[in-house]
């Protein structure tokens, strides 16, 4: 089954009697659990940006009695940034489409279903930017802005399975490598995402294998699986968007979609587009990117294989 491209019409929108079955998935748990569509932050500018800033490492600095001040020493911030990206969908209906509702189809309005299944695809691509996407932000307009998606931005703490077989030693390693510079401190947020080869894998492995208990957590309405590790109670969100061979340790705390309200509009808005003949169009446009906090406290591990 696929789309149409172009105007809709009674010839290739066809209508149809009985109960309505939705193919394709809707879920977008990574999204839904760091604020979704209508709890994030704003921007006000194309790129946005977010500061950190470190500690000197923990060391004796005991000083003598009666010394003099000791020689000044200040912290430095540094910056972070991404881009916002833009979502742009159309939808377009003859006056006759838009007309004819068949009695017993549960479509009784054609412009509304429409423009609802446009509201999940571009939940979706939002979904699949927010884990994937590779970070572009063109000098001019002949190229899209692309945000940069939480697998790009961990650089610090990667790790690579060089075609291994996930193990639970490779799964503590890597929240290990998390935990040392600061990451998965915070018990409702801290997360292990992955697809559903390696969802299996860490069933096996903290499940079956080692007996641990599995247990349930609601975050922001995302229903998580939750395992206890040596870092503390974990939660596992499957997501169908993470490459096969990744799982990511995610400190959910510090992502957050953020959205540049367009004046008098908002974000992710449907607005009249100009009438060409009988027709009804619309479109819907928004602009959102990814704020991720300190990449040091996420971790990656690449280049895992199933097992035998």
């Amino acid at each position: 089954m696929a789309g149409i491209v172009g105007q809709g019409t009674t010839f290739n929108l066809p209508q149809y009697v009985g109960e309505l079955f939705g193919l394709s998935p809707e879920d977008t748990p990574f999204l839904s659990a760091i604020g979704g569509l209508t709890g994030g932050k704003d921007a006000n500018s194309k790129r946005f940006e977010w500061q950190s800033y470190d500690l000197r490492a923990a060391a004796d600095r005991q000083r003598l009695e009666g010394a003099n001040a000791p020689s000044p020493e200040e912290r430095v911030r540094a910056t972070a940034y991404n881009v916002v990206e833009v979502h742009q969908e159309a939808v377009e209906l003859s006056y006759t489409r838009m007309a004819i509702v068949k009695p017993g189809d549960p479509v009784t309005n054609e412009m509304a279903w429409q423009k609802e299944q446009h509201l999940k695809q571009v939940a979706r691509d939002i979904e699949f930017s927010f884990i994937r996407g590779q970070f572009a932000e063109p000098a001019d307009n002949t190229l899209p802005r692309k945000t940069r998606g939480i697998l790009e931005a961990i650089v610090t703490n990667v790790n690579l399975a060089v075609a291994a077989a996930l193990d639970e030693a490779m799964i503590l390693d890597l929240m290990q490598t998390a935990w040392e510079n600061g990451g998965l401190q915070e018990g409702e947020t801290r997360t292990l995402m992955v697809g559903a080869a390696r969802k299996r894998d860490l069933t096996r492995i903290f499940i079956t294998d080692k007996n641990y208990a599995e247990t349930s957590r609601n975050v922001a309405g995302v229903n998580l699986s939750v395992i206890e590790t040596d870092f503390g109670r974990t939660n596992i969100m499957l997501n169908r968007y993470m490459p096969a061979d990744t799982i990511a340790a995610v400190s959910l705390e510090e992502c957050a979609p953020v959205f540049l309200n367009i004046p008098g509009k908002g974000f992710l808005f449907f607005e009249p587009l100009a009438k060409v003949g009988a027709a009804e169009r619309e479109q819907l446009y928004g602009e959102v990117g990814l704020e991720y906090g300190n990449e040091r406290k996420h971790a990656k591990i690449t280049g895992i294989t199933d097992a035998a």
